[in-house]
């Protein structure tokens, strides 16, 4: 099923985000970890790639495996920066020849050490790349936004503006880079709505359950850290157990926050661990019965 549907018969979706084992891992690795994700219950598993498309087949391979074992609604990511025309037209095609109907169409990040590698025939951006999924497929195209900004924007107006491109190119929705703050990702969507983007807008979170996580995440995204979360980080930093209670527990205060407010989706990204998926699940389930239950009434 498409995501858009989805999103048009219920909300919020809860849906998790996986990633492929390393090259040099068996791919069967992952399927334990879909198999206990796929007992919770959620309405659309994605699927990344790694580093510079490196796990490009396996996110097709795994992406069907979702999509064609559990008839669960499968989201491959297909990145373009790295790849060039044909091989994402390839790519495009395997999708849809193993039923995969949803992907989220992403630049992807730069090589770190030289462009010199880089395909001349590519597409450049997010926004060339969706123009070409709209034109040339009948897929569902997600798409995604930063409620502080991508790193490479040059603020946070000027990557609505992009947001908007990626709108109009034939976006059907919308997962937010993981934040930590819900004032930042409240204040980034009165700014979206009033540039006219209107799409459902599934929100990423993702629990800290160790200090390597938090140093990694910042180097990568810039995301800023709130003072009430840098505060239980230093507090627990030296108790891993005790870190990893109030990095889930401050997740979770989060979500609570975000679907009280009355978002479209709670996506989670996973780290490939079902036993933190589920623990949200658990700790949310009342809000949820609730949120199902007006539904039920509205």
């Amino acid at each position: 099923m498409k995501i858009n549907e989805k999103f048009k018969e219920k909300s919020p979706l809860i849906s998790f985000e996986i990633f492929p084992p390393k090259p040099d891992y068996p791919i069967d690795t992952i399927f334990n970890t879909i198999d206990e994700l796929y007992s919770l219950e959620p309405d659309f598993m994605s699927v990344t790639y790694g580093a510079g498309g490196s796990t490009k087949d396996r996110t097709v391979e795994i992406s069907s495996y979702i999509q064609n074992k559990y008839n669960l609604t499968s989201n491959a990511h297909v990145t373009c920066i790295s790849s060039s025309k044909e091989e994402v037209q390839n790519i495009s095609k395997s999708l849809k020849e193993k039923n995969i109907q949803n992907v989220m169409a992403l630049r992807g990040d730069y090589p770190k050490n030289s462009l010199s590698g880089l395909p001349v025939d590519r597409y450049n951006n997010s926004v060339e790349l969706i123009e070409y999924f709209k034109q040339n497929t009948d897929f569902c195209i997600g798409a995604a936004c930063y409620p502080e900004k991508h790193p490479d924007a040059k603020d946070l107006n000027a990557d609505i503006d992009f947001l908007k491109r990626k709108m109009d190119a034939g976006a059907d929705y919308l997962v937010t880079q993981l934040f930590f703050d819900n004032g930042m990702f409240y204040d980034f969507y009165d700014k979206a709505i009033k540039k006219g983007i209107y799409l459902p807008i599934s929100v990423g979170i993702m629990p800290i359950l160790n200090k390597r996580q938090i140093t990694s995440i910042v180097r990568l995204t810039g995301n800023s850290i709130p003072n009430k979360f840098r505060r239980l980080l230093d507090k627990y930093e030296n108790n891993p157990e005790a870190l990893k209670e109030a990095g889930m527990s401050y997740a979770v205060s989060q979500i609570i926050d975000l679907l009280s407010w009355g978002v479209d989706g709670i996506h989670i990204y996973t780290m490939n661990k079902p036993s933190t998926a589920r623990k949200i699940l658990e700790n949310i389930s009342a809000i949820r019965s609730v949120l199902k239950n007006e539904r039920k009434i509205s």
